[in-house]
């Protein structure tokens, strides 16, 4: 029997070019501080719908885009991102049959290690911006984006025929 070919790469990739658009876009200075990690957000989902596909290297690979894209330290989110990627493989099957609201735990915990760990690397080299209990307010508030981040990017899936 013929497995499932891979299908639809360009409509992930597309909505990681989103999520950077939105990672990038002009906020006033309060909301920035809360600025949800889009790419962290996005790159989870399609961590947990395709573990088949989308997985550590990837993760690397978004971070370091979004070293580029931010200025950050170059390696800062690679390996954030690589780090949280690993983790959402090794539990995407509890993941994704957890309800709702134990899901947005479970992304506060990834997005705010992933957050604690570009804290970390900032601080190493001594381009620490705010102190480090208001690195997890982008957790927190990727956390109660995530059930709207994860239907928009299941229609996505399902509209676009990724699998």
């Amino acid at each position: 029997m013929r497995e499932r070919e891979s299908r639809g790469t360009p409509a992930v990739i597309a909505t990681f070019f989103i999520a950077a658009l939105l990672t990038v876009l002009p906020l006033p200075e309060a909301a920035s501080l809360g600025r949800p990690e889009w790419l962290s957000l996005v790159l989870i989902y399609w961590v947990i719908a395709l573990p088949h596909r989308v997985g550590v290297l990837w993760g690397f690979a978004v971070g370091l885009f979004q070293d580029v894209l931010t200025g950050a330290v170059l390696g800062q989110h690679a390996v954030a991102l690589a780090l949280v990627a690993y983790v959402a493989i090794a539990a995407h099957k509890r993941i994704r049959v957890f309800p709702p609201l134990q899901q947005s735990v479970v992304i506060f915990l990834l997005v705010g290690t992933g957050a604690l760990m570009s804290y970390t690397v900032q601080n190493a080299v001594g381009r620490v911006l705010v102190p480090p209990v208001w690195v997890l307010l982008p957790a927190l508030v990727s956390a109660l984006l995530w059930r709207p981040t994860f239907s928009l990017l299941r229609w996505t899936r399902r509209r676009f025929l990724v699998r």
